[in-house]
């Protein structure tokens, strides 16, 4: 069976992960509060596959980078994707993260939020020593942007007149502003021109957006084991996916009442699941965001043109195929 591109990533750039690892162990350090390390390393040894910053490794040497500042850098984009997870599993209220108790349920939740600050902070540093403005710029806009996703989803929980357009904010917010400024920063800190740094930018956002929408898709269609969780539960916890968007939008006056009431108002009864899975079929809304997700994931493959000709490259471009690779 051949490897997954994932994996081909972690094998190709192993040396610079090590890097990474090492920095990351560092620097979520504190002498004087022992709770930061072991909260971090709750979080960060749990087993997630290291995606965000194995893009900036592979961007960085992909553009022919020779330096260190990459491994910084990639430990920069985790320590805010991290960061990010401590949040949302407090606002979420969440249980689990990644088959494991989430910090919030095993600490608290004043822990969890300030751990989070905490690996911000530290990822400013971070940035900071590269000494590159045009990094921090990159990186800081990404936070902010990441947080403005956060607040915008809150804004519109449960209304479902929540349009496509909205929900593309939300996901580039919340999702694809961290893959498309890992990308992109790999590529400044090599010197790349600015038509390929511009690829990557592109690469990276098209890339997390698929991602998105793979995963809202594979909420109804996949299985438990591939998916770590149940199939359901973005509809049981009143998400709007986009799936649920473009059915709403096609809804007649009874249709739009179960909605309002499963979605807008949380009330979820035996056999609304497999009713609300009917409505997206009758509606080809699945076959939507399916062709939508498809479409993301060609644009990716399509915005690494701009960059040199690079085993990485294509790995890279086999990413964009596998994330959507589960829908058909």
């Amino acid at each position: 069976m051949s490897a997954k591109p994932h994996e081909t990533l972690a094998t190709v750039l192993a040396d610079d992960l090590a890097a990474v690892n090492g920095v990351i162990r560092a620097r979520m350090a504190s002498e004087h509060a022992p709770r930061i390390p072991e909260v971090t390393a709750h979080l960060v040894e749990a087993g997630g596959k290291r995606i965000r910053p194995m893009l900036t490794l592979a961007a960085a040497r992909l553009c022919g980078y020779e330096g260190a500042h990459h491994v910084n850098l990639a430990a920069t984009v985790e320590f805010i994707h991290t960061a990010t997870l401590l949040h949302d599993d407090v606002v979420d209220e969440s249980a689990q993260r990644r088959g494991r108790p989430t910090a919030n349920l095993l600490w608290d939740n004043q822990s969890s939020v300030l751990v989070g600050d905490y690996l911000f902070a530290r990822a400013f540093q971070l940035m900071v020593e590269t000494g590159s403005l045009r990094v921090l710029d990159i990186l800081s806009n990404a936070a902010a942007t990441i947080a403005e996703g956060e607040v915008l989803q809150l804004t519109v929980a449960r209304n479902i007149d929540t349009s496509a357009d909205t929900y593309l904010k939300v996901v580039r917010g919340k999702t694809a502003a961290l893959f498309s400024a890992a990308t992109e920063v790999g590529g400044v800190i090599a010197g790349a021109e600015d038509a390929v740094v511009q690829g990557l930018f592109d690469y990276g956002d098209a890339l997390g957006i698929a991602f998105q929408m793979a995963d809202d898709l594979l909420d109804w269609q996949g299985d438990a084991g591939t998916i770590g969780k149940n199939v359901g539960d973005d509809f049981r916890e009143g998400k709007l996916t986009l799936p649920i968007i473009k059915a709403v939008s096609k809804a007649d006056a009874a249709e739009r009442d179960f909605w309002a009431r499963t979605i807008g108002k949380g009330r979820v009864e035996d056999g609304d699941l497999e009713e609300a899975h009917g409505l997206l079929t009758r509606h080809g809304a699945l076959e939507e965001t399916r062709a939508e997700a498809l479409d993301w994931a060609a644009r990716a493959r399509k915005a690494l043109e701009a960059a040199p000709a690079h085993e990485l490259r294509d790995t890279l471009g086999d990413l964009a195929s596998y994330v959507v690779a589960r829908l058909n």
